[in-house]
């Protein structure tokens, strides 16, 4: 993040039918959380919301720039039993890849994605509780679909929200992060940058991931400059932005079998893909070809979101997860999905 019946549920886009927003209620507070030391990785720290008897694991990975907090609010609500019948509750963790939030910077200094991989399955295989639901935004998309490709025997199923998948088409933000990644002009734009006071460049960022900043709750902006003050004093944070750029662009120009699409070729689990239709980071024409791309997948596109609709409706997402794990848990009984606008143009 930067400034029914699974055999049909396969090429289906649809709109959001969930329900809005209840009010402007003050947020709940970050969930808590501690280092945990993986073998070969290093420490990561790893946020949980308490978890309901029975529930089932879901991780969640966030994107370029973020933290685990930047699932606060998702996590409060999937967390919770749901009212529709056969929708599991999630036991919900969400980590800070190594560099962002609470993590320590990888000590061999390895930013890419395959590391970001490395660590997610690590602490997988350290909790003992797979197969989990992978829930990914932006980059963190990226990483949990190689995982699903590559380790499928870890993932139960793909939830990706703007999931950073390779597109070339020119767009402003887009093309704005792979000239920061060029080494030398990366490292002056960050310099330049850090004039600014930290409230200013947070609401740059909100601006840019926000289809409608006025939906951040301003406990939620307040708490977005903090960390940004936080991360200012942190050695390692401009490496961990310019380097994890530099290897997602690297993989947007890789091609054949290690590509990221030909990975999501191979995922077998069902997967749930979500674009805002407001994106100005990920377009969300890429809609159009994860439905076709993914075996078992489920595609919404959120009408006026931007690049975290996880953090802007918290509720439409989570509204759209449950009725894809209860479709997910039908089977081959459940109803019908169809297949729809795979080749339409979405704006």
């Amino acid at each position: 993040m930067l400034p029914g019946n699974l055999g049909q549920m396969t090429d289906q886009i649809v709109p959001s039918t969930a329900p809005g927003l209840s009010g402007h209620a003050a947020p709940i507070a970050k969930w808590p959380g501690e280092l945990v030391s993986l073998p070969a990785v290093g420490d990561v720290f790893v946020r949980a919301a308490p978890a309901q008897p029975g529930a089932e694991p879901a991780l969640f990975v966030h994107g370029l720039g973020g933290s685990a907090s930047n699932w606060t609010d998702l996590m409060g609500l999937v967390c919770q039993p749901s009212e529709q019948p056969g929708v599991p509750a999630l036991a919900c963790e969400a980590l800070d890849l190594p560099g962002f939030g609470y993590s320590p910077p990888p000590a061999d200094g390895d930013y890419s994605l395959d590391a970001r991989v490395a660590a997610v399955i690590a602490l997988i295989e350290q909790r003992a509780n797979w197969p989990v639901h992978l829930i990914g935004n932006s980059m963190g998309g990226a990483i949990v679909t190689r995982i699903a490709a590559r380790r499928s025997d870890l993932v139960r199923s793909l939830t990706l929200v703007s999931p950073a998948m390779p597109d070339l088409r020119p767009r402003l933000l887009p093309m704005r992060l792979a000239l920061v990644s060029t080494p030398g002009v990366g490292r002056m734009v960050m310099t330049r940058m850090a004039r600014y006071p930290a409230e200013k460049r947070t609401d740059m960022t909100i601006m840019d991931l926000y289809a409608d900043p006025a939906l951040l709750h301003p406990v939620r902006r307040a708490e977005a400059i903090a960390e940004v003050t936080r991360r200012d004093g942190l050695s390692h944070s401009a490496d961990a932005l310019l380097e994890s750029g530099r290897a997602l662009v690297s993989e947007y120009m890789r091609r054949g079998p290690g590509s990221l699409w030909r990975d999501a070729a191979r995922v077998s689990a069902p997967t749930l893909v979500i674009h805002g239709s407001h994106d100005r980071l990920v377009n969300p024409q890429t809609a159009a070809r994860a439905a076709r791309t993914f075996r078992t997948c489920r595609v919404v596109v959120l009408p006026k979101i931007g690049h975290v609709a996880m953090m802007e409706r918290p509720d439409l997402v989570a509204a759209e997860m449950r009725s894809f794990l209860a479709s997910a848990a039908k089977g081959p009984g459940g109803p019908a999905a169809g297949r729809s606008l795979a080749d339409q143009a979405i704006g």
